[in-house]
């Protein structure tokens, strides 16, 4: 089993009295992860009951409130019990539903999933206002990764074994850039698998979220915007252009982009400005939440070495390493670019600013390219940092530190 790192934070969680609620992308190992929280739980000696709303025989009891007590009841008694719910987003109105019981003040915690649903990201999160706290899964990140294919055996010193095992290091970073998080993608031993595997995921999304969040019956032009954003990574969005591309109007592309990132397909990333007579004020930028996914859509799953696509899919394995980062802080990334052409790839927006370069390079000296310097220049952050392959170094920049950092050192680095 590939350990996942949110674990330790769910299990702690698990001594609150909110309500524990595990979205993500589907397939991204939400039931799996539910079930280890509840054989942990077992083997405490605590009293668990899972139900899920895929199962017919389950959801009979979601009718209402009162059946889903009775049964809790039956399975656990009157005393303290945890409650396993998956798949949440099966059920109509689930965040008033599981308010009404939150609310009835019992000895039982909620721990509840749904997968890319609309209803649960959107209307739950003003039905729980103060009754729950949200834990994003997401597929398969590189640390764990490399950690499950080295059978965790420097799981506690990852950084040292990235940094002298460097052939591994670049086959590793290769083979994720190619295939992504997904469990099962990763688990599946021939390309041939993968390839299989990710197409089932993609065509499952397409009929149980958008057919039926959108009302598509031809997912045709929803798929041809997929690919068109696949080989938008880390540029500019034109709203005009993908709407020729796609032969969808702008309003629809732009719908459709909503509901993509509320069913963790992509997420947008907007502009930091302060002149915007000078500064890009409003075009985004897309990173997809699965590389895997991304290259099925461009049409490049397992090749992507034979592309020039290696760049830009680092800077988005860098992107979610970033809001891993800020995940439970109230800091946003976003990226800076002028009129003139000069940009940042993120900036990291607290009270302060922090610019973050991403190289797909191994660099052998400091160098910053004037689009970085101008940034430092005119915000005069306190640090910046520039990620790459293989340089550890720390240069000043008038009154600016700018780390020059390996992408594996940044795995476990503090902001």
């Amino acid at each position: 089993m590939i350990k996942r790192n949110l674990l330790s934070d769910l299990n702690k969680h698990l001594e609150s009295k909110e309500i524990t609620l595990i979205t993500g992308p589907r397939q991204a190992g939400k039931t799996t992860i539910m079930l280890e929280l509840k054989k942990n739980l077992e083997n405490e000696g605590k009293k668990t009951l899972f139900l899920n709303l895929d199962i017919e025989a389950d959801r009979r009891f979601f009718n209402s409130q009162e059946d889903l007590i009775r049964k809790i009841k039956l399975e656990l008694g009157e005393s303290q019990g945890f409650v396993f719910i998956d798949e949440m987003q099966r059920k109509e109105d689930a965040g008033l539903f599981l308010k009404g019981i939150y609310d009835m003040n019992l000895p039982y915690k909620l721990i509840v999933s749904g997968s890319g649903s609309i209803e649960l990201k959107e209307k739950i999160h003003e039905s729980l206002s103060g009754r729950k706290r949200i834990f994003e899964l997401s597929t398969i990140t590189f640390e764990e990764f490399v950690n499950y294919r080295t059978d965790y055996k420097y799981e506690n010193r990852l950084n040292n074994f990235l940094e002298i095992e460097s052939e591994k290091t670049a086959h590793f970073l290769k083979e994720y850039l190619n295939f992504g998080g997904y469990p099962k993608v990763i688990l599946a031993e021939t390309i041939e698998e993968k390839q299989k595997i990710i197409a089932e995921i993609y065509q499952s999304y397409l009929e149980k979220d958008i057919s039926y969040l959108l009302g598509i019956q031809k997912t045709e032009a929803f798929t041809n915007l997929v690919k068109a954003l696949s080989h938008q990574v880390g540029n500019l969005i034109n709203y005009s252009e993908l709407s020729s591309t796609a032969q969808l109007s702008e309003k629809t592309v732009k719908n459709y982009l909503w509901y993509l990132e509320k069913t963790f397909v992509l997420e947008r990333v907007t502009p930091f400005f302060k002149n915007p007579r000078k500064e890009i004020t409003k075009s985004p930028m897309v990173y997809f939440e699965d590389l895997g996914l991304r290259n099925y859509s461009a049409g490049v799953f397992g090749r992507v070495e034979e592309t020039s696509n290696l760049g830009s899919l680092f800077e988005n394995l860098i992107f979610f390493l970033l809001k891993d980062k800020i995940y439970f802080s109230p800091a946003n990334i976003h990226f800076w670019r002028t009129k003139d052409g000069a940009e940042v790839d993120f900036v990291i927006d607290t009270h302060k600013q922090l610019p973050i370069e991403v190289k797909y390079q191994s660099l052998k000296c400091p160098e910053m390219t004037r689009s970085f310097r101008n940034y430092i220049e005119k915000y005069k952050p306190e640090k910046a940092y520039i990620i790459n392959l293989s340089l550890k170094e720390m240069e000043t920049l008038n009154t600016t530190i700018v780390y020059f950092i390996p992408f594996y050192e940044f795995l476990g680095h503090q902001l």
